[in-house]
């Protein structure tokens, strides 16, 4: 047997690795992850079922790895997006854009996400709620610099933060499922959303 250099053998295991998270990410756009075979998937790489096992312990652990890939990359996303200047209205209208623009170019992972946020995998779901947790976390920092949170308890600001996750699901839920030429609809009615968030959030103290 030819010798292939580790880097080479790594490379190519890896290859593998992404296509079998393609190949179930596609799968997955007409059911659900507790549905889905093992033998399903590796017929679609075109790999042995038992190859499979090399990259993933079972679905469920394939399962966990697209969560990663799907909400992982976010972070920055949500990051950049609270750093940014403008009065709160442009802010809104910025953050409305990146989810819908988001959804637009990876809409099979967001539909895994709200297939699987409630589904019936017990680790994906974790695993999905342990992100928008982090989420959270990270948005309630941010929150916390700006001098509308002066006298916010860290409760409160994590609170409001959560309150900001999950519309942001729940927005990008919403132009997954709009129907065509009606995005723009679900545009304005996620701004005012943000918008009556944003008023409570200056009044919160009073």
């Amino acid at each position: 047997m030819s010798h292939i250099p580790a880097g080479i053998r790594q490379t190519q295991k890896e290859k593998t690795r992404q296509a079998l998270l393609d190949a179930a990410l596609g799968l997955l756009e007409g059911q659900s992850l507790s549905s889905l075979g093992l033998r399903e998937v590796t017929r679609a790489v075109g790999i042995a079922p038992t190859a499979f096992y090399r990259h993933f312990r079972s679905t469920a652990d394939l399962g966990v790895a697209l969560v990663e890939e799907a909400l992982g990359s976010l972070h920055e996303m949500i990051g950049t997006t609270l750093a940014a200047t403008g009065d709160s209205d442009e802010r809104i209208t910025r953050a409305v854009d990146l989810i819908a623009d988001h959804v637009r170019t990876h809409a099979p992972h967001v539909r895994f996400i709200a297939r699987e946020r409630h589904g019936g995998v017990e680790p994906v779901r974790t695993a999905i709620g342990e992100q928008l947790d982090r989420f959270a976390e990270e948005v309630a920092v941010e929150l916390a610099k700006h001098p509308e949170a002066k006298g916010w308890s860290e409760d409160d600001v994590l609170m409001l933060a959560r309150l900001y996750v999950d519309h942001m699901v729940m927005t990008a839920c919403a132009f997954l499922e709009a129907e065509p030429g009606t995005e723009e609809r679900v545009a304005d009615l996620a701004r005012r959303q943000m918008r009556l968030v944003s008023l409570g959030r200056r009044h919160w103290l009073d």
